[in-house]
């Protein structure tokens, strides 16, 4: 049986930090939470996840807003996606990417899109993309201000 991808509503946002913190682990996990909480929810951010087991800790997470370009139109933007190594290879971040589309077309999108780091680290998530048809449409340009 596969496992379902289920809402992480505001009040359970800790069982999303563990995953989490694979990508940002910069965050203490109370910092975090109150992070997504306070000022990524009330601007359109949303959690699901998977669980491998009984543990109050979700396996993997996705983390997403919908929003409206003149690029893209109405599309679900894939803000964070993270598996626990322990998980890892197992497909949940297959099923978290299918997910994302059928959500996507539920919601009348146009596109389901994301960025991702560079590096060999990210290899693995490279192919799963790649492998889900996404192509690199895009270069992405920071600039950080002192």
């Amino acid at each position: 049986m596969l496992p379902t991808v289920v809402p992480i509503p505001a009040g359970k946002t800790a069982s999303a930090i563990e995953a989490l913190r694979q990508l940002w682990p910069r965050y203490a996990p109370e910092e975090m939470v109150e992070v997504i909480d306070s000022q990524l929810r009330p601007n359109g951010y949303r959690l699901v996840g998977i669980w491998g087991d009984d543990s109050p800790v979700a396996a993997a997470v996705l983390g997403y807003r919908l929003q409206h370009s003149l690029w893209l139109g109405q599309s679900l933007y894939v803000v964070d996606i993270a598996t626990l190594p322990a998980w890892r290879g197992r497909g949940f971040g297959e099923l978290l990417l299918a997910w994302a589309e059928e959500e996507a077309a539920r919601q009348g999108c146009a596109a389901v899109h994301l960025d991702s780091g560079v590096g060999s680290d990210r290899a693995a998530a490279h192919r799963l993309y790649m492998r889900r048809h996404y192509r690199i449409a895009c270069h992405h340009f920071v600039k950080t201000l002192d």
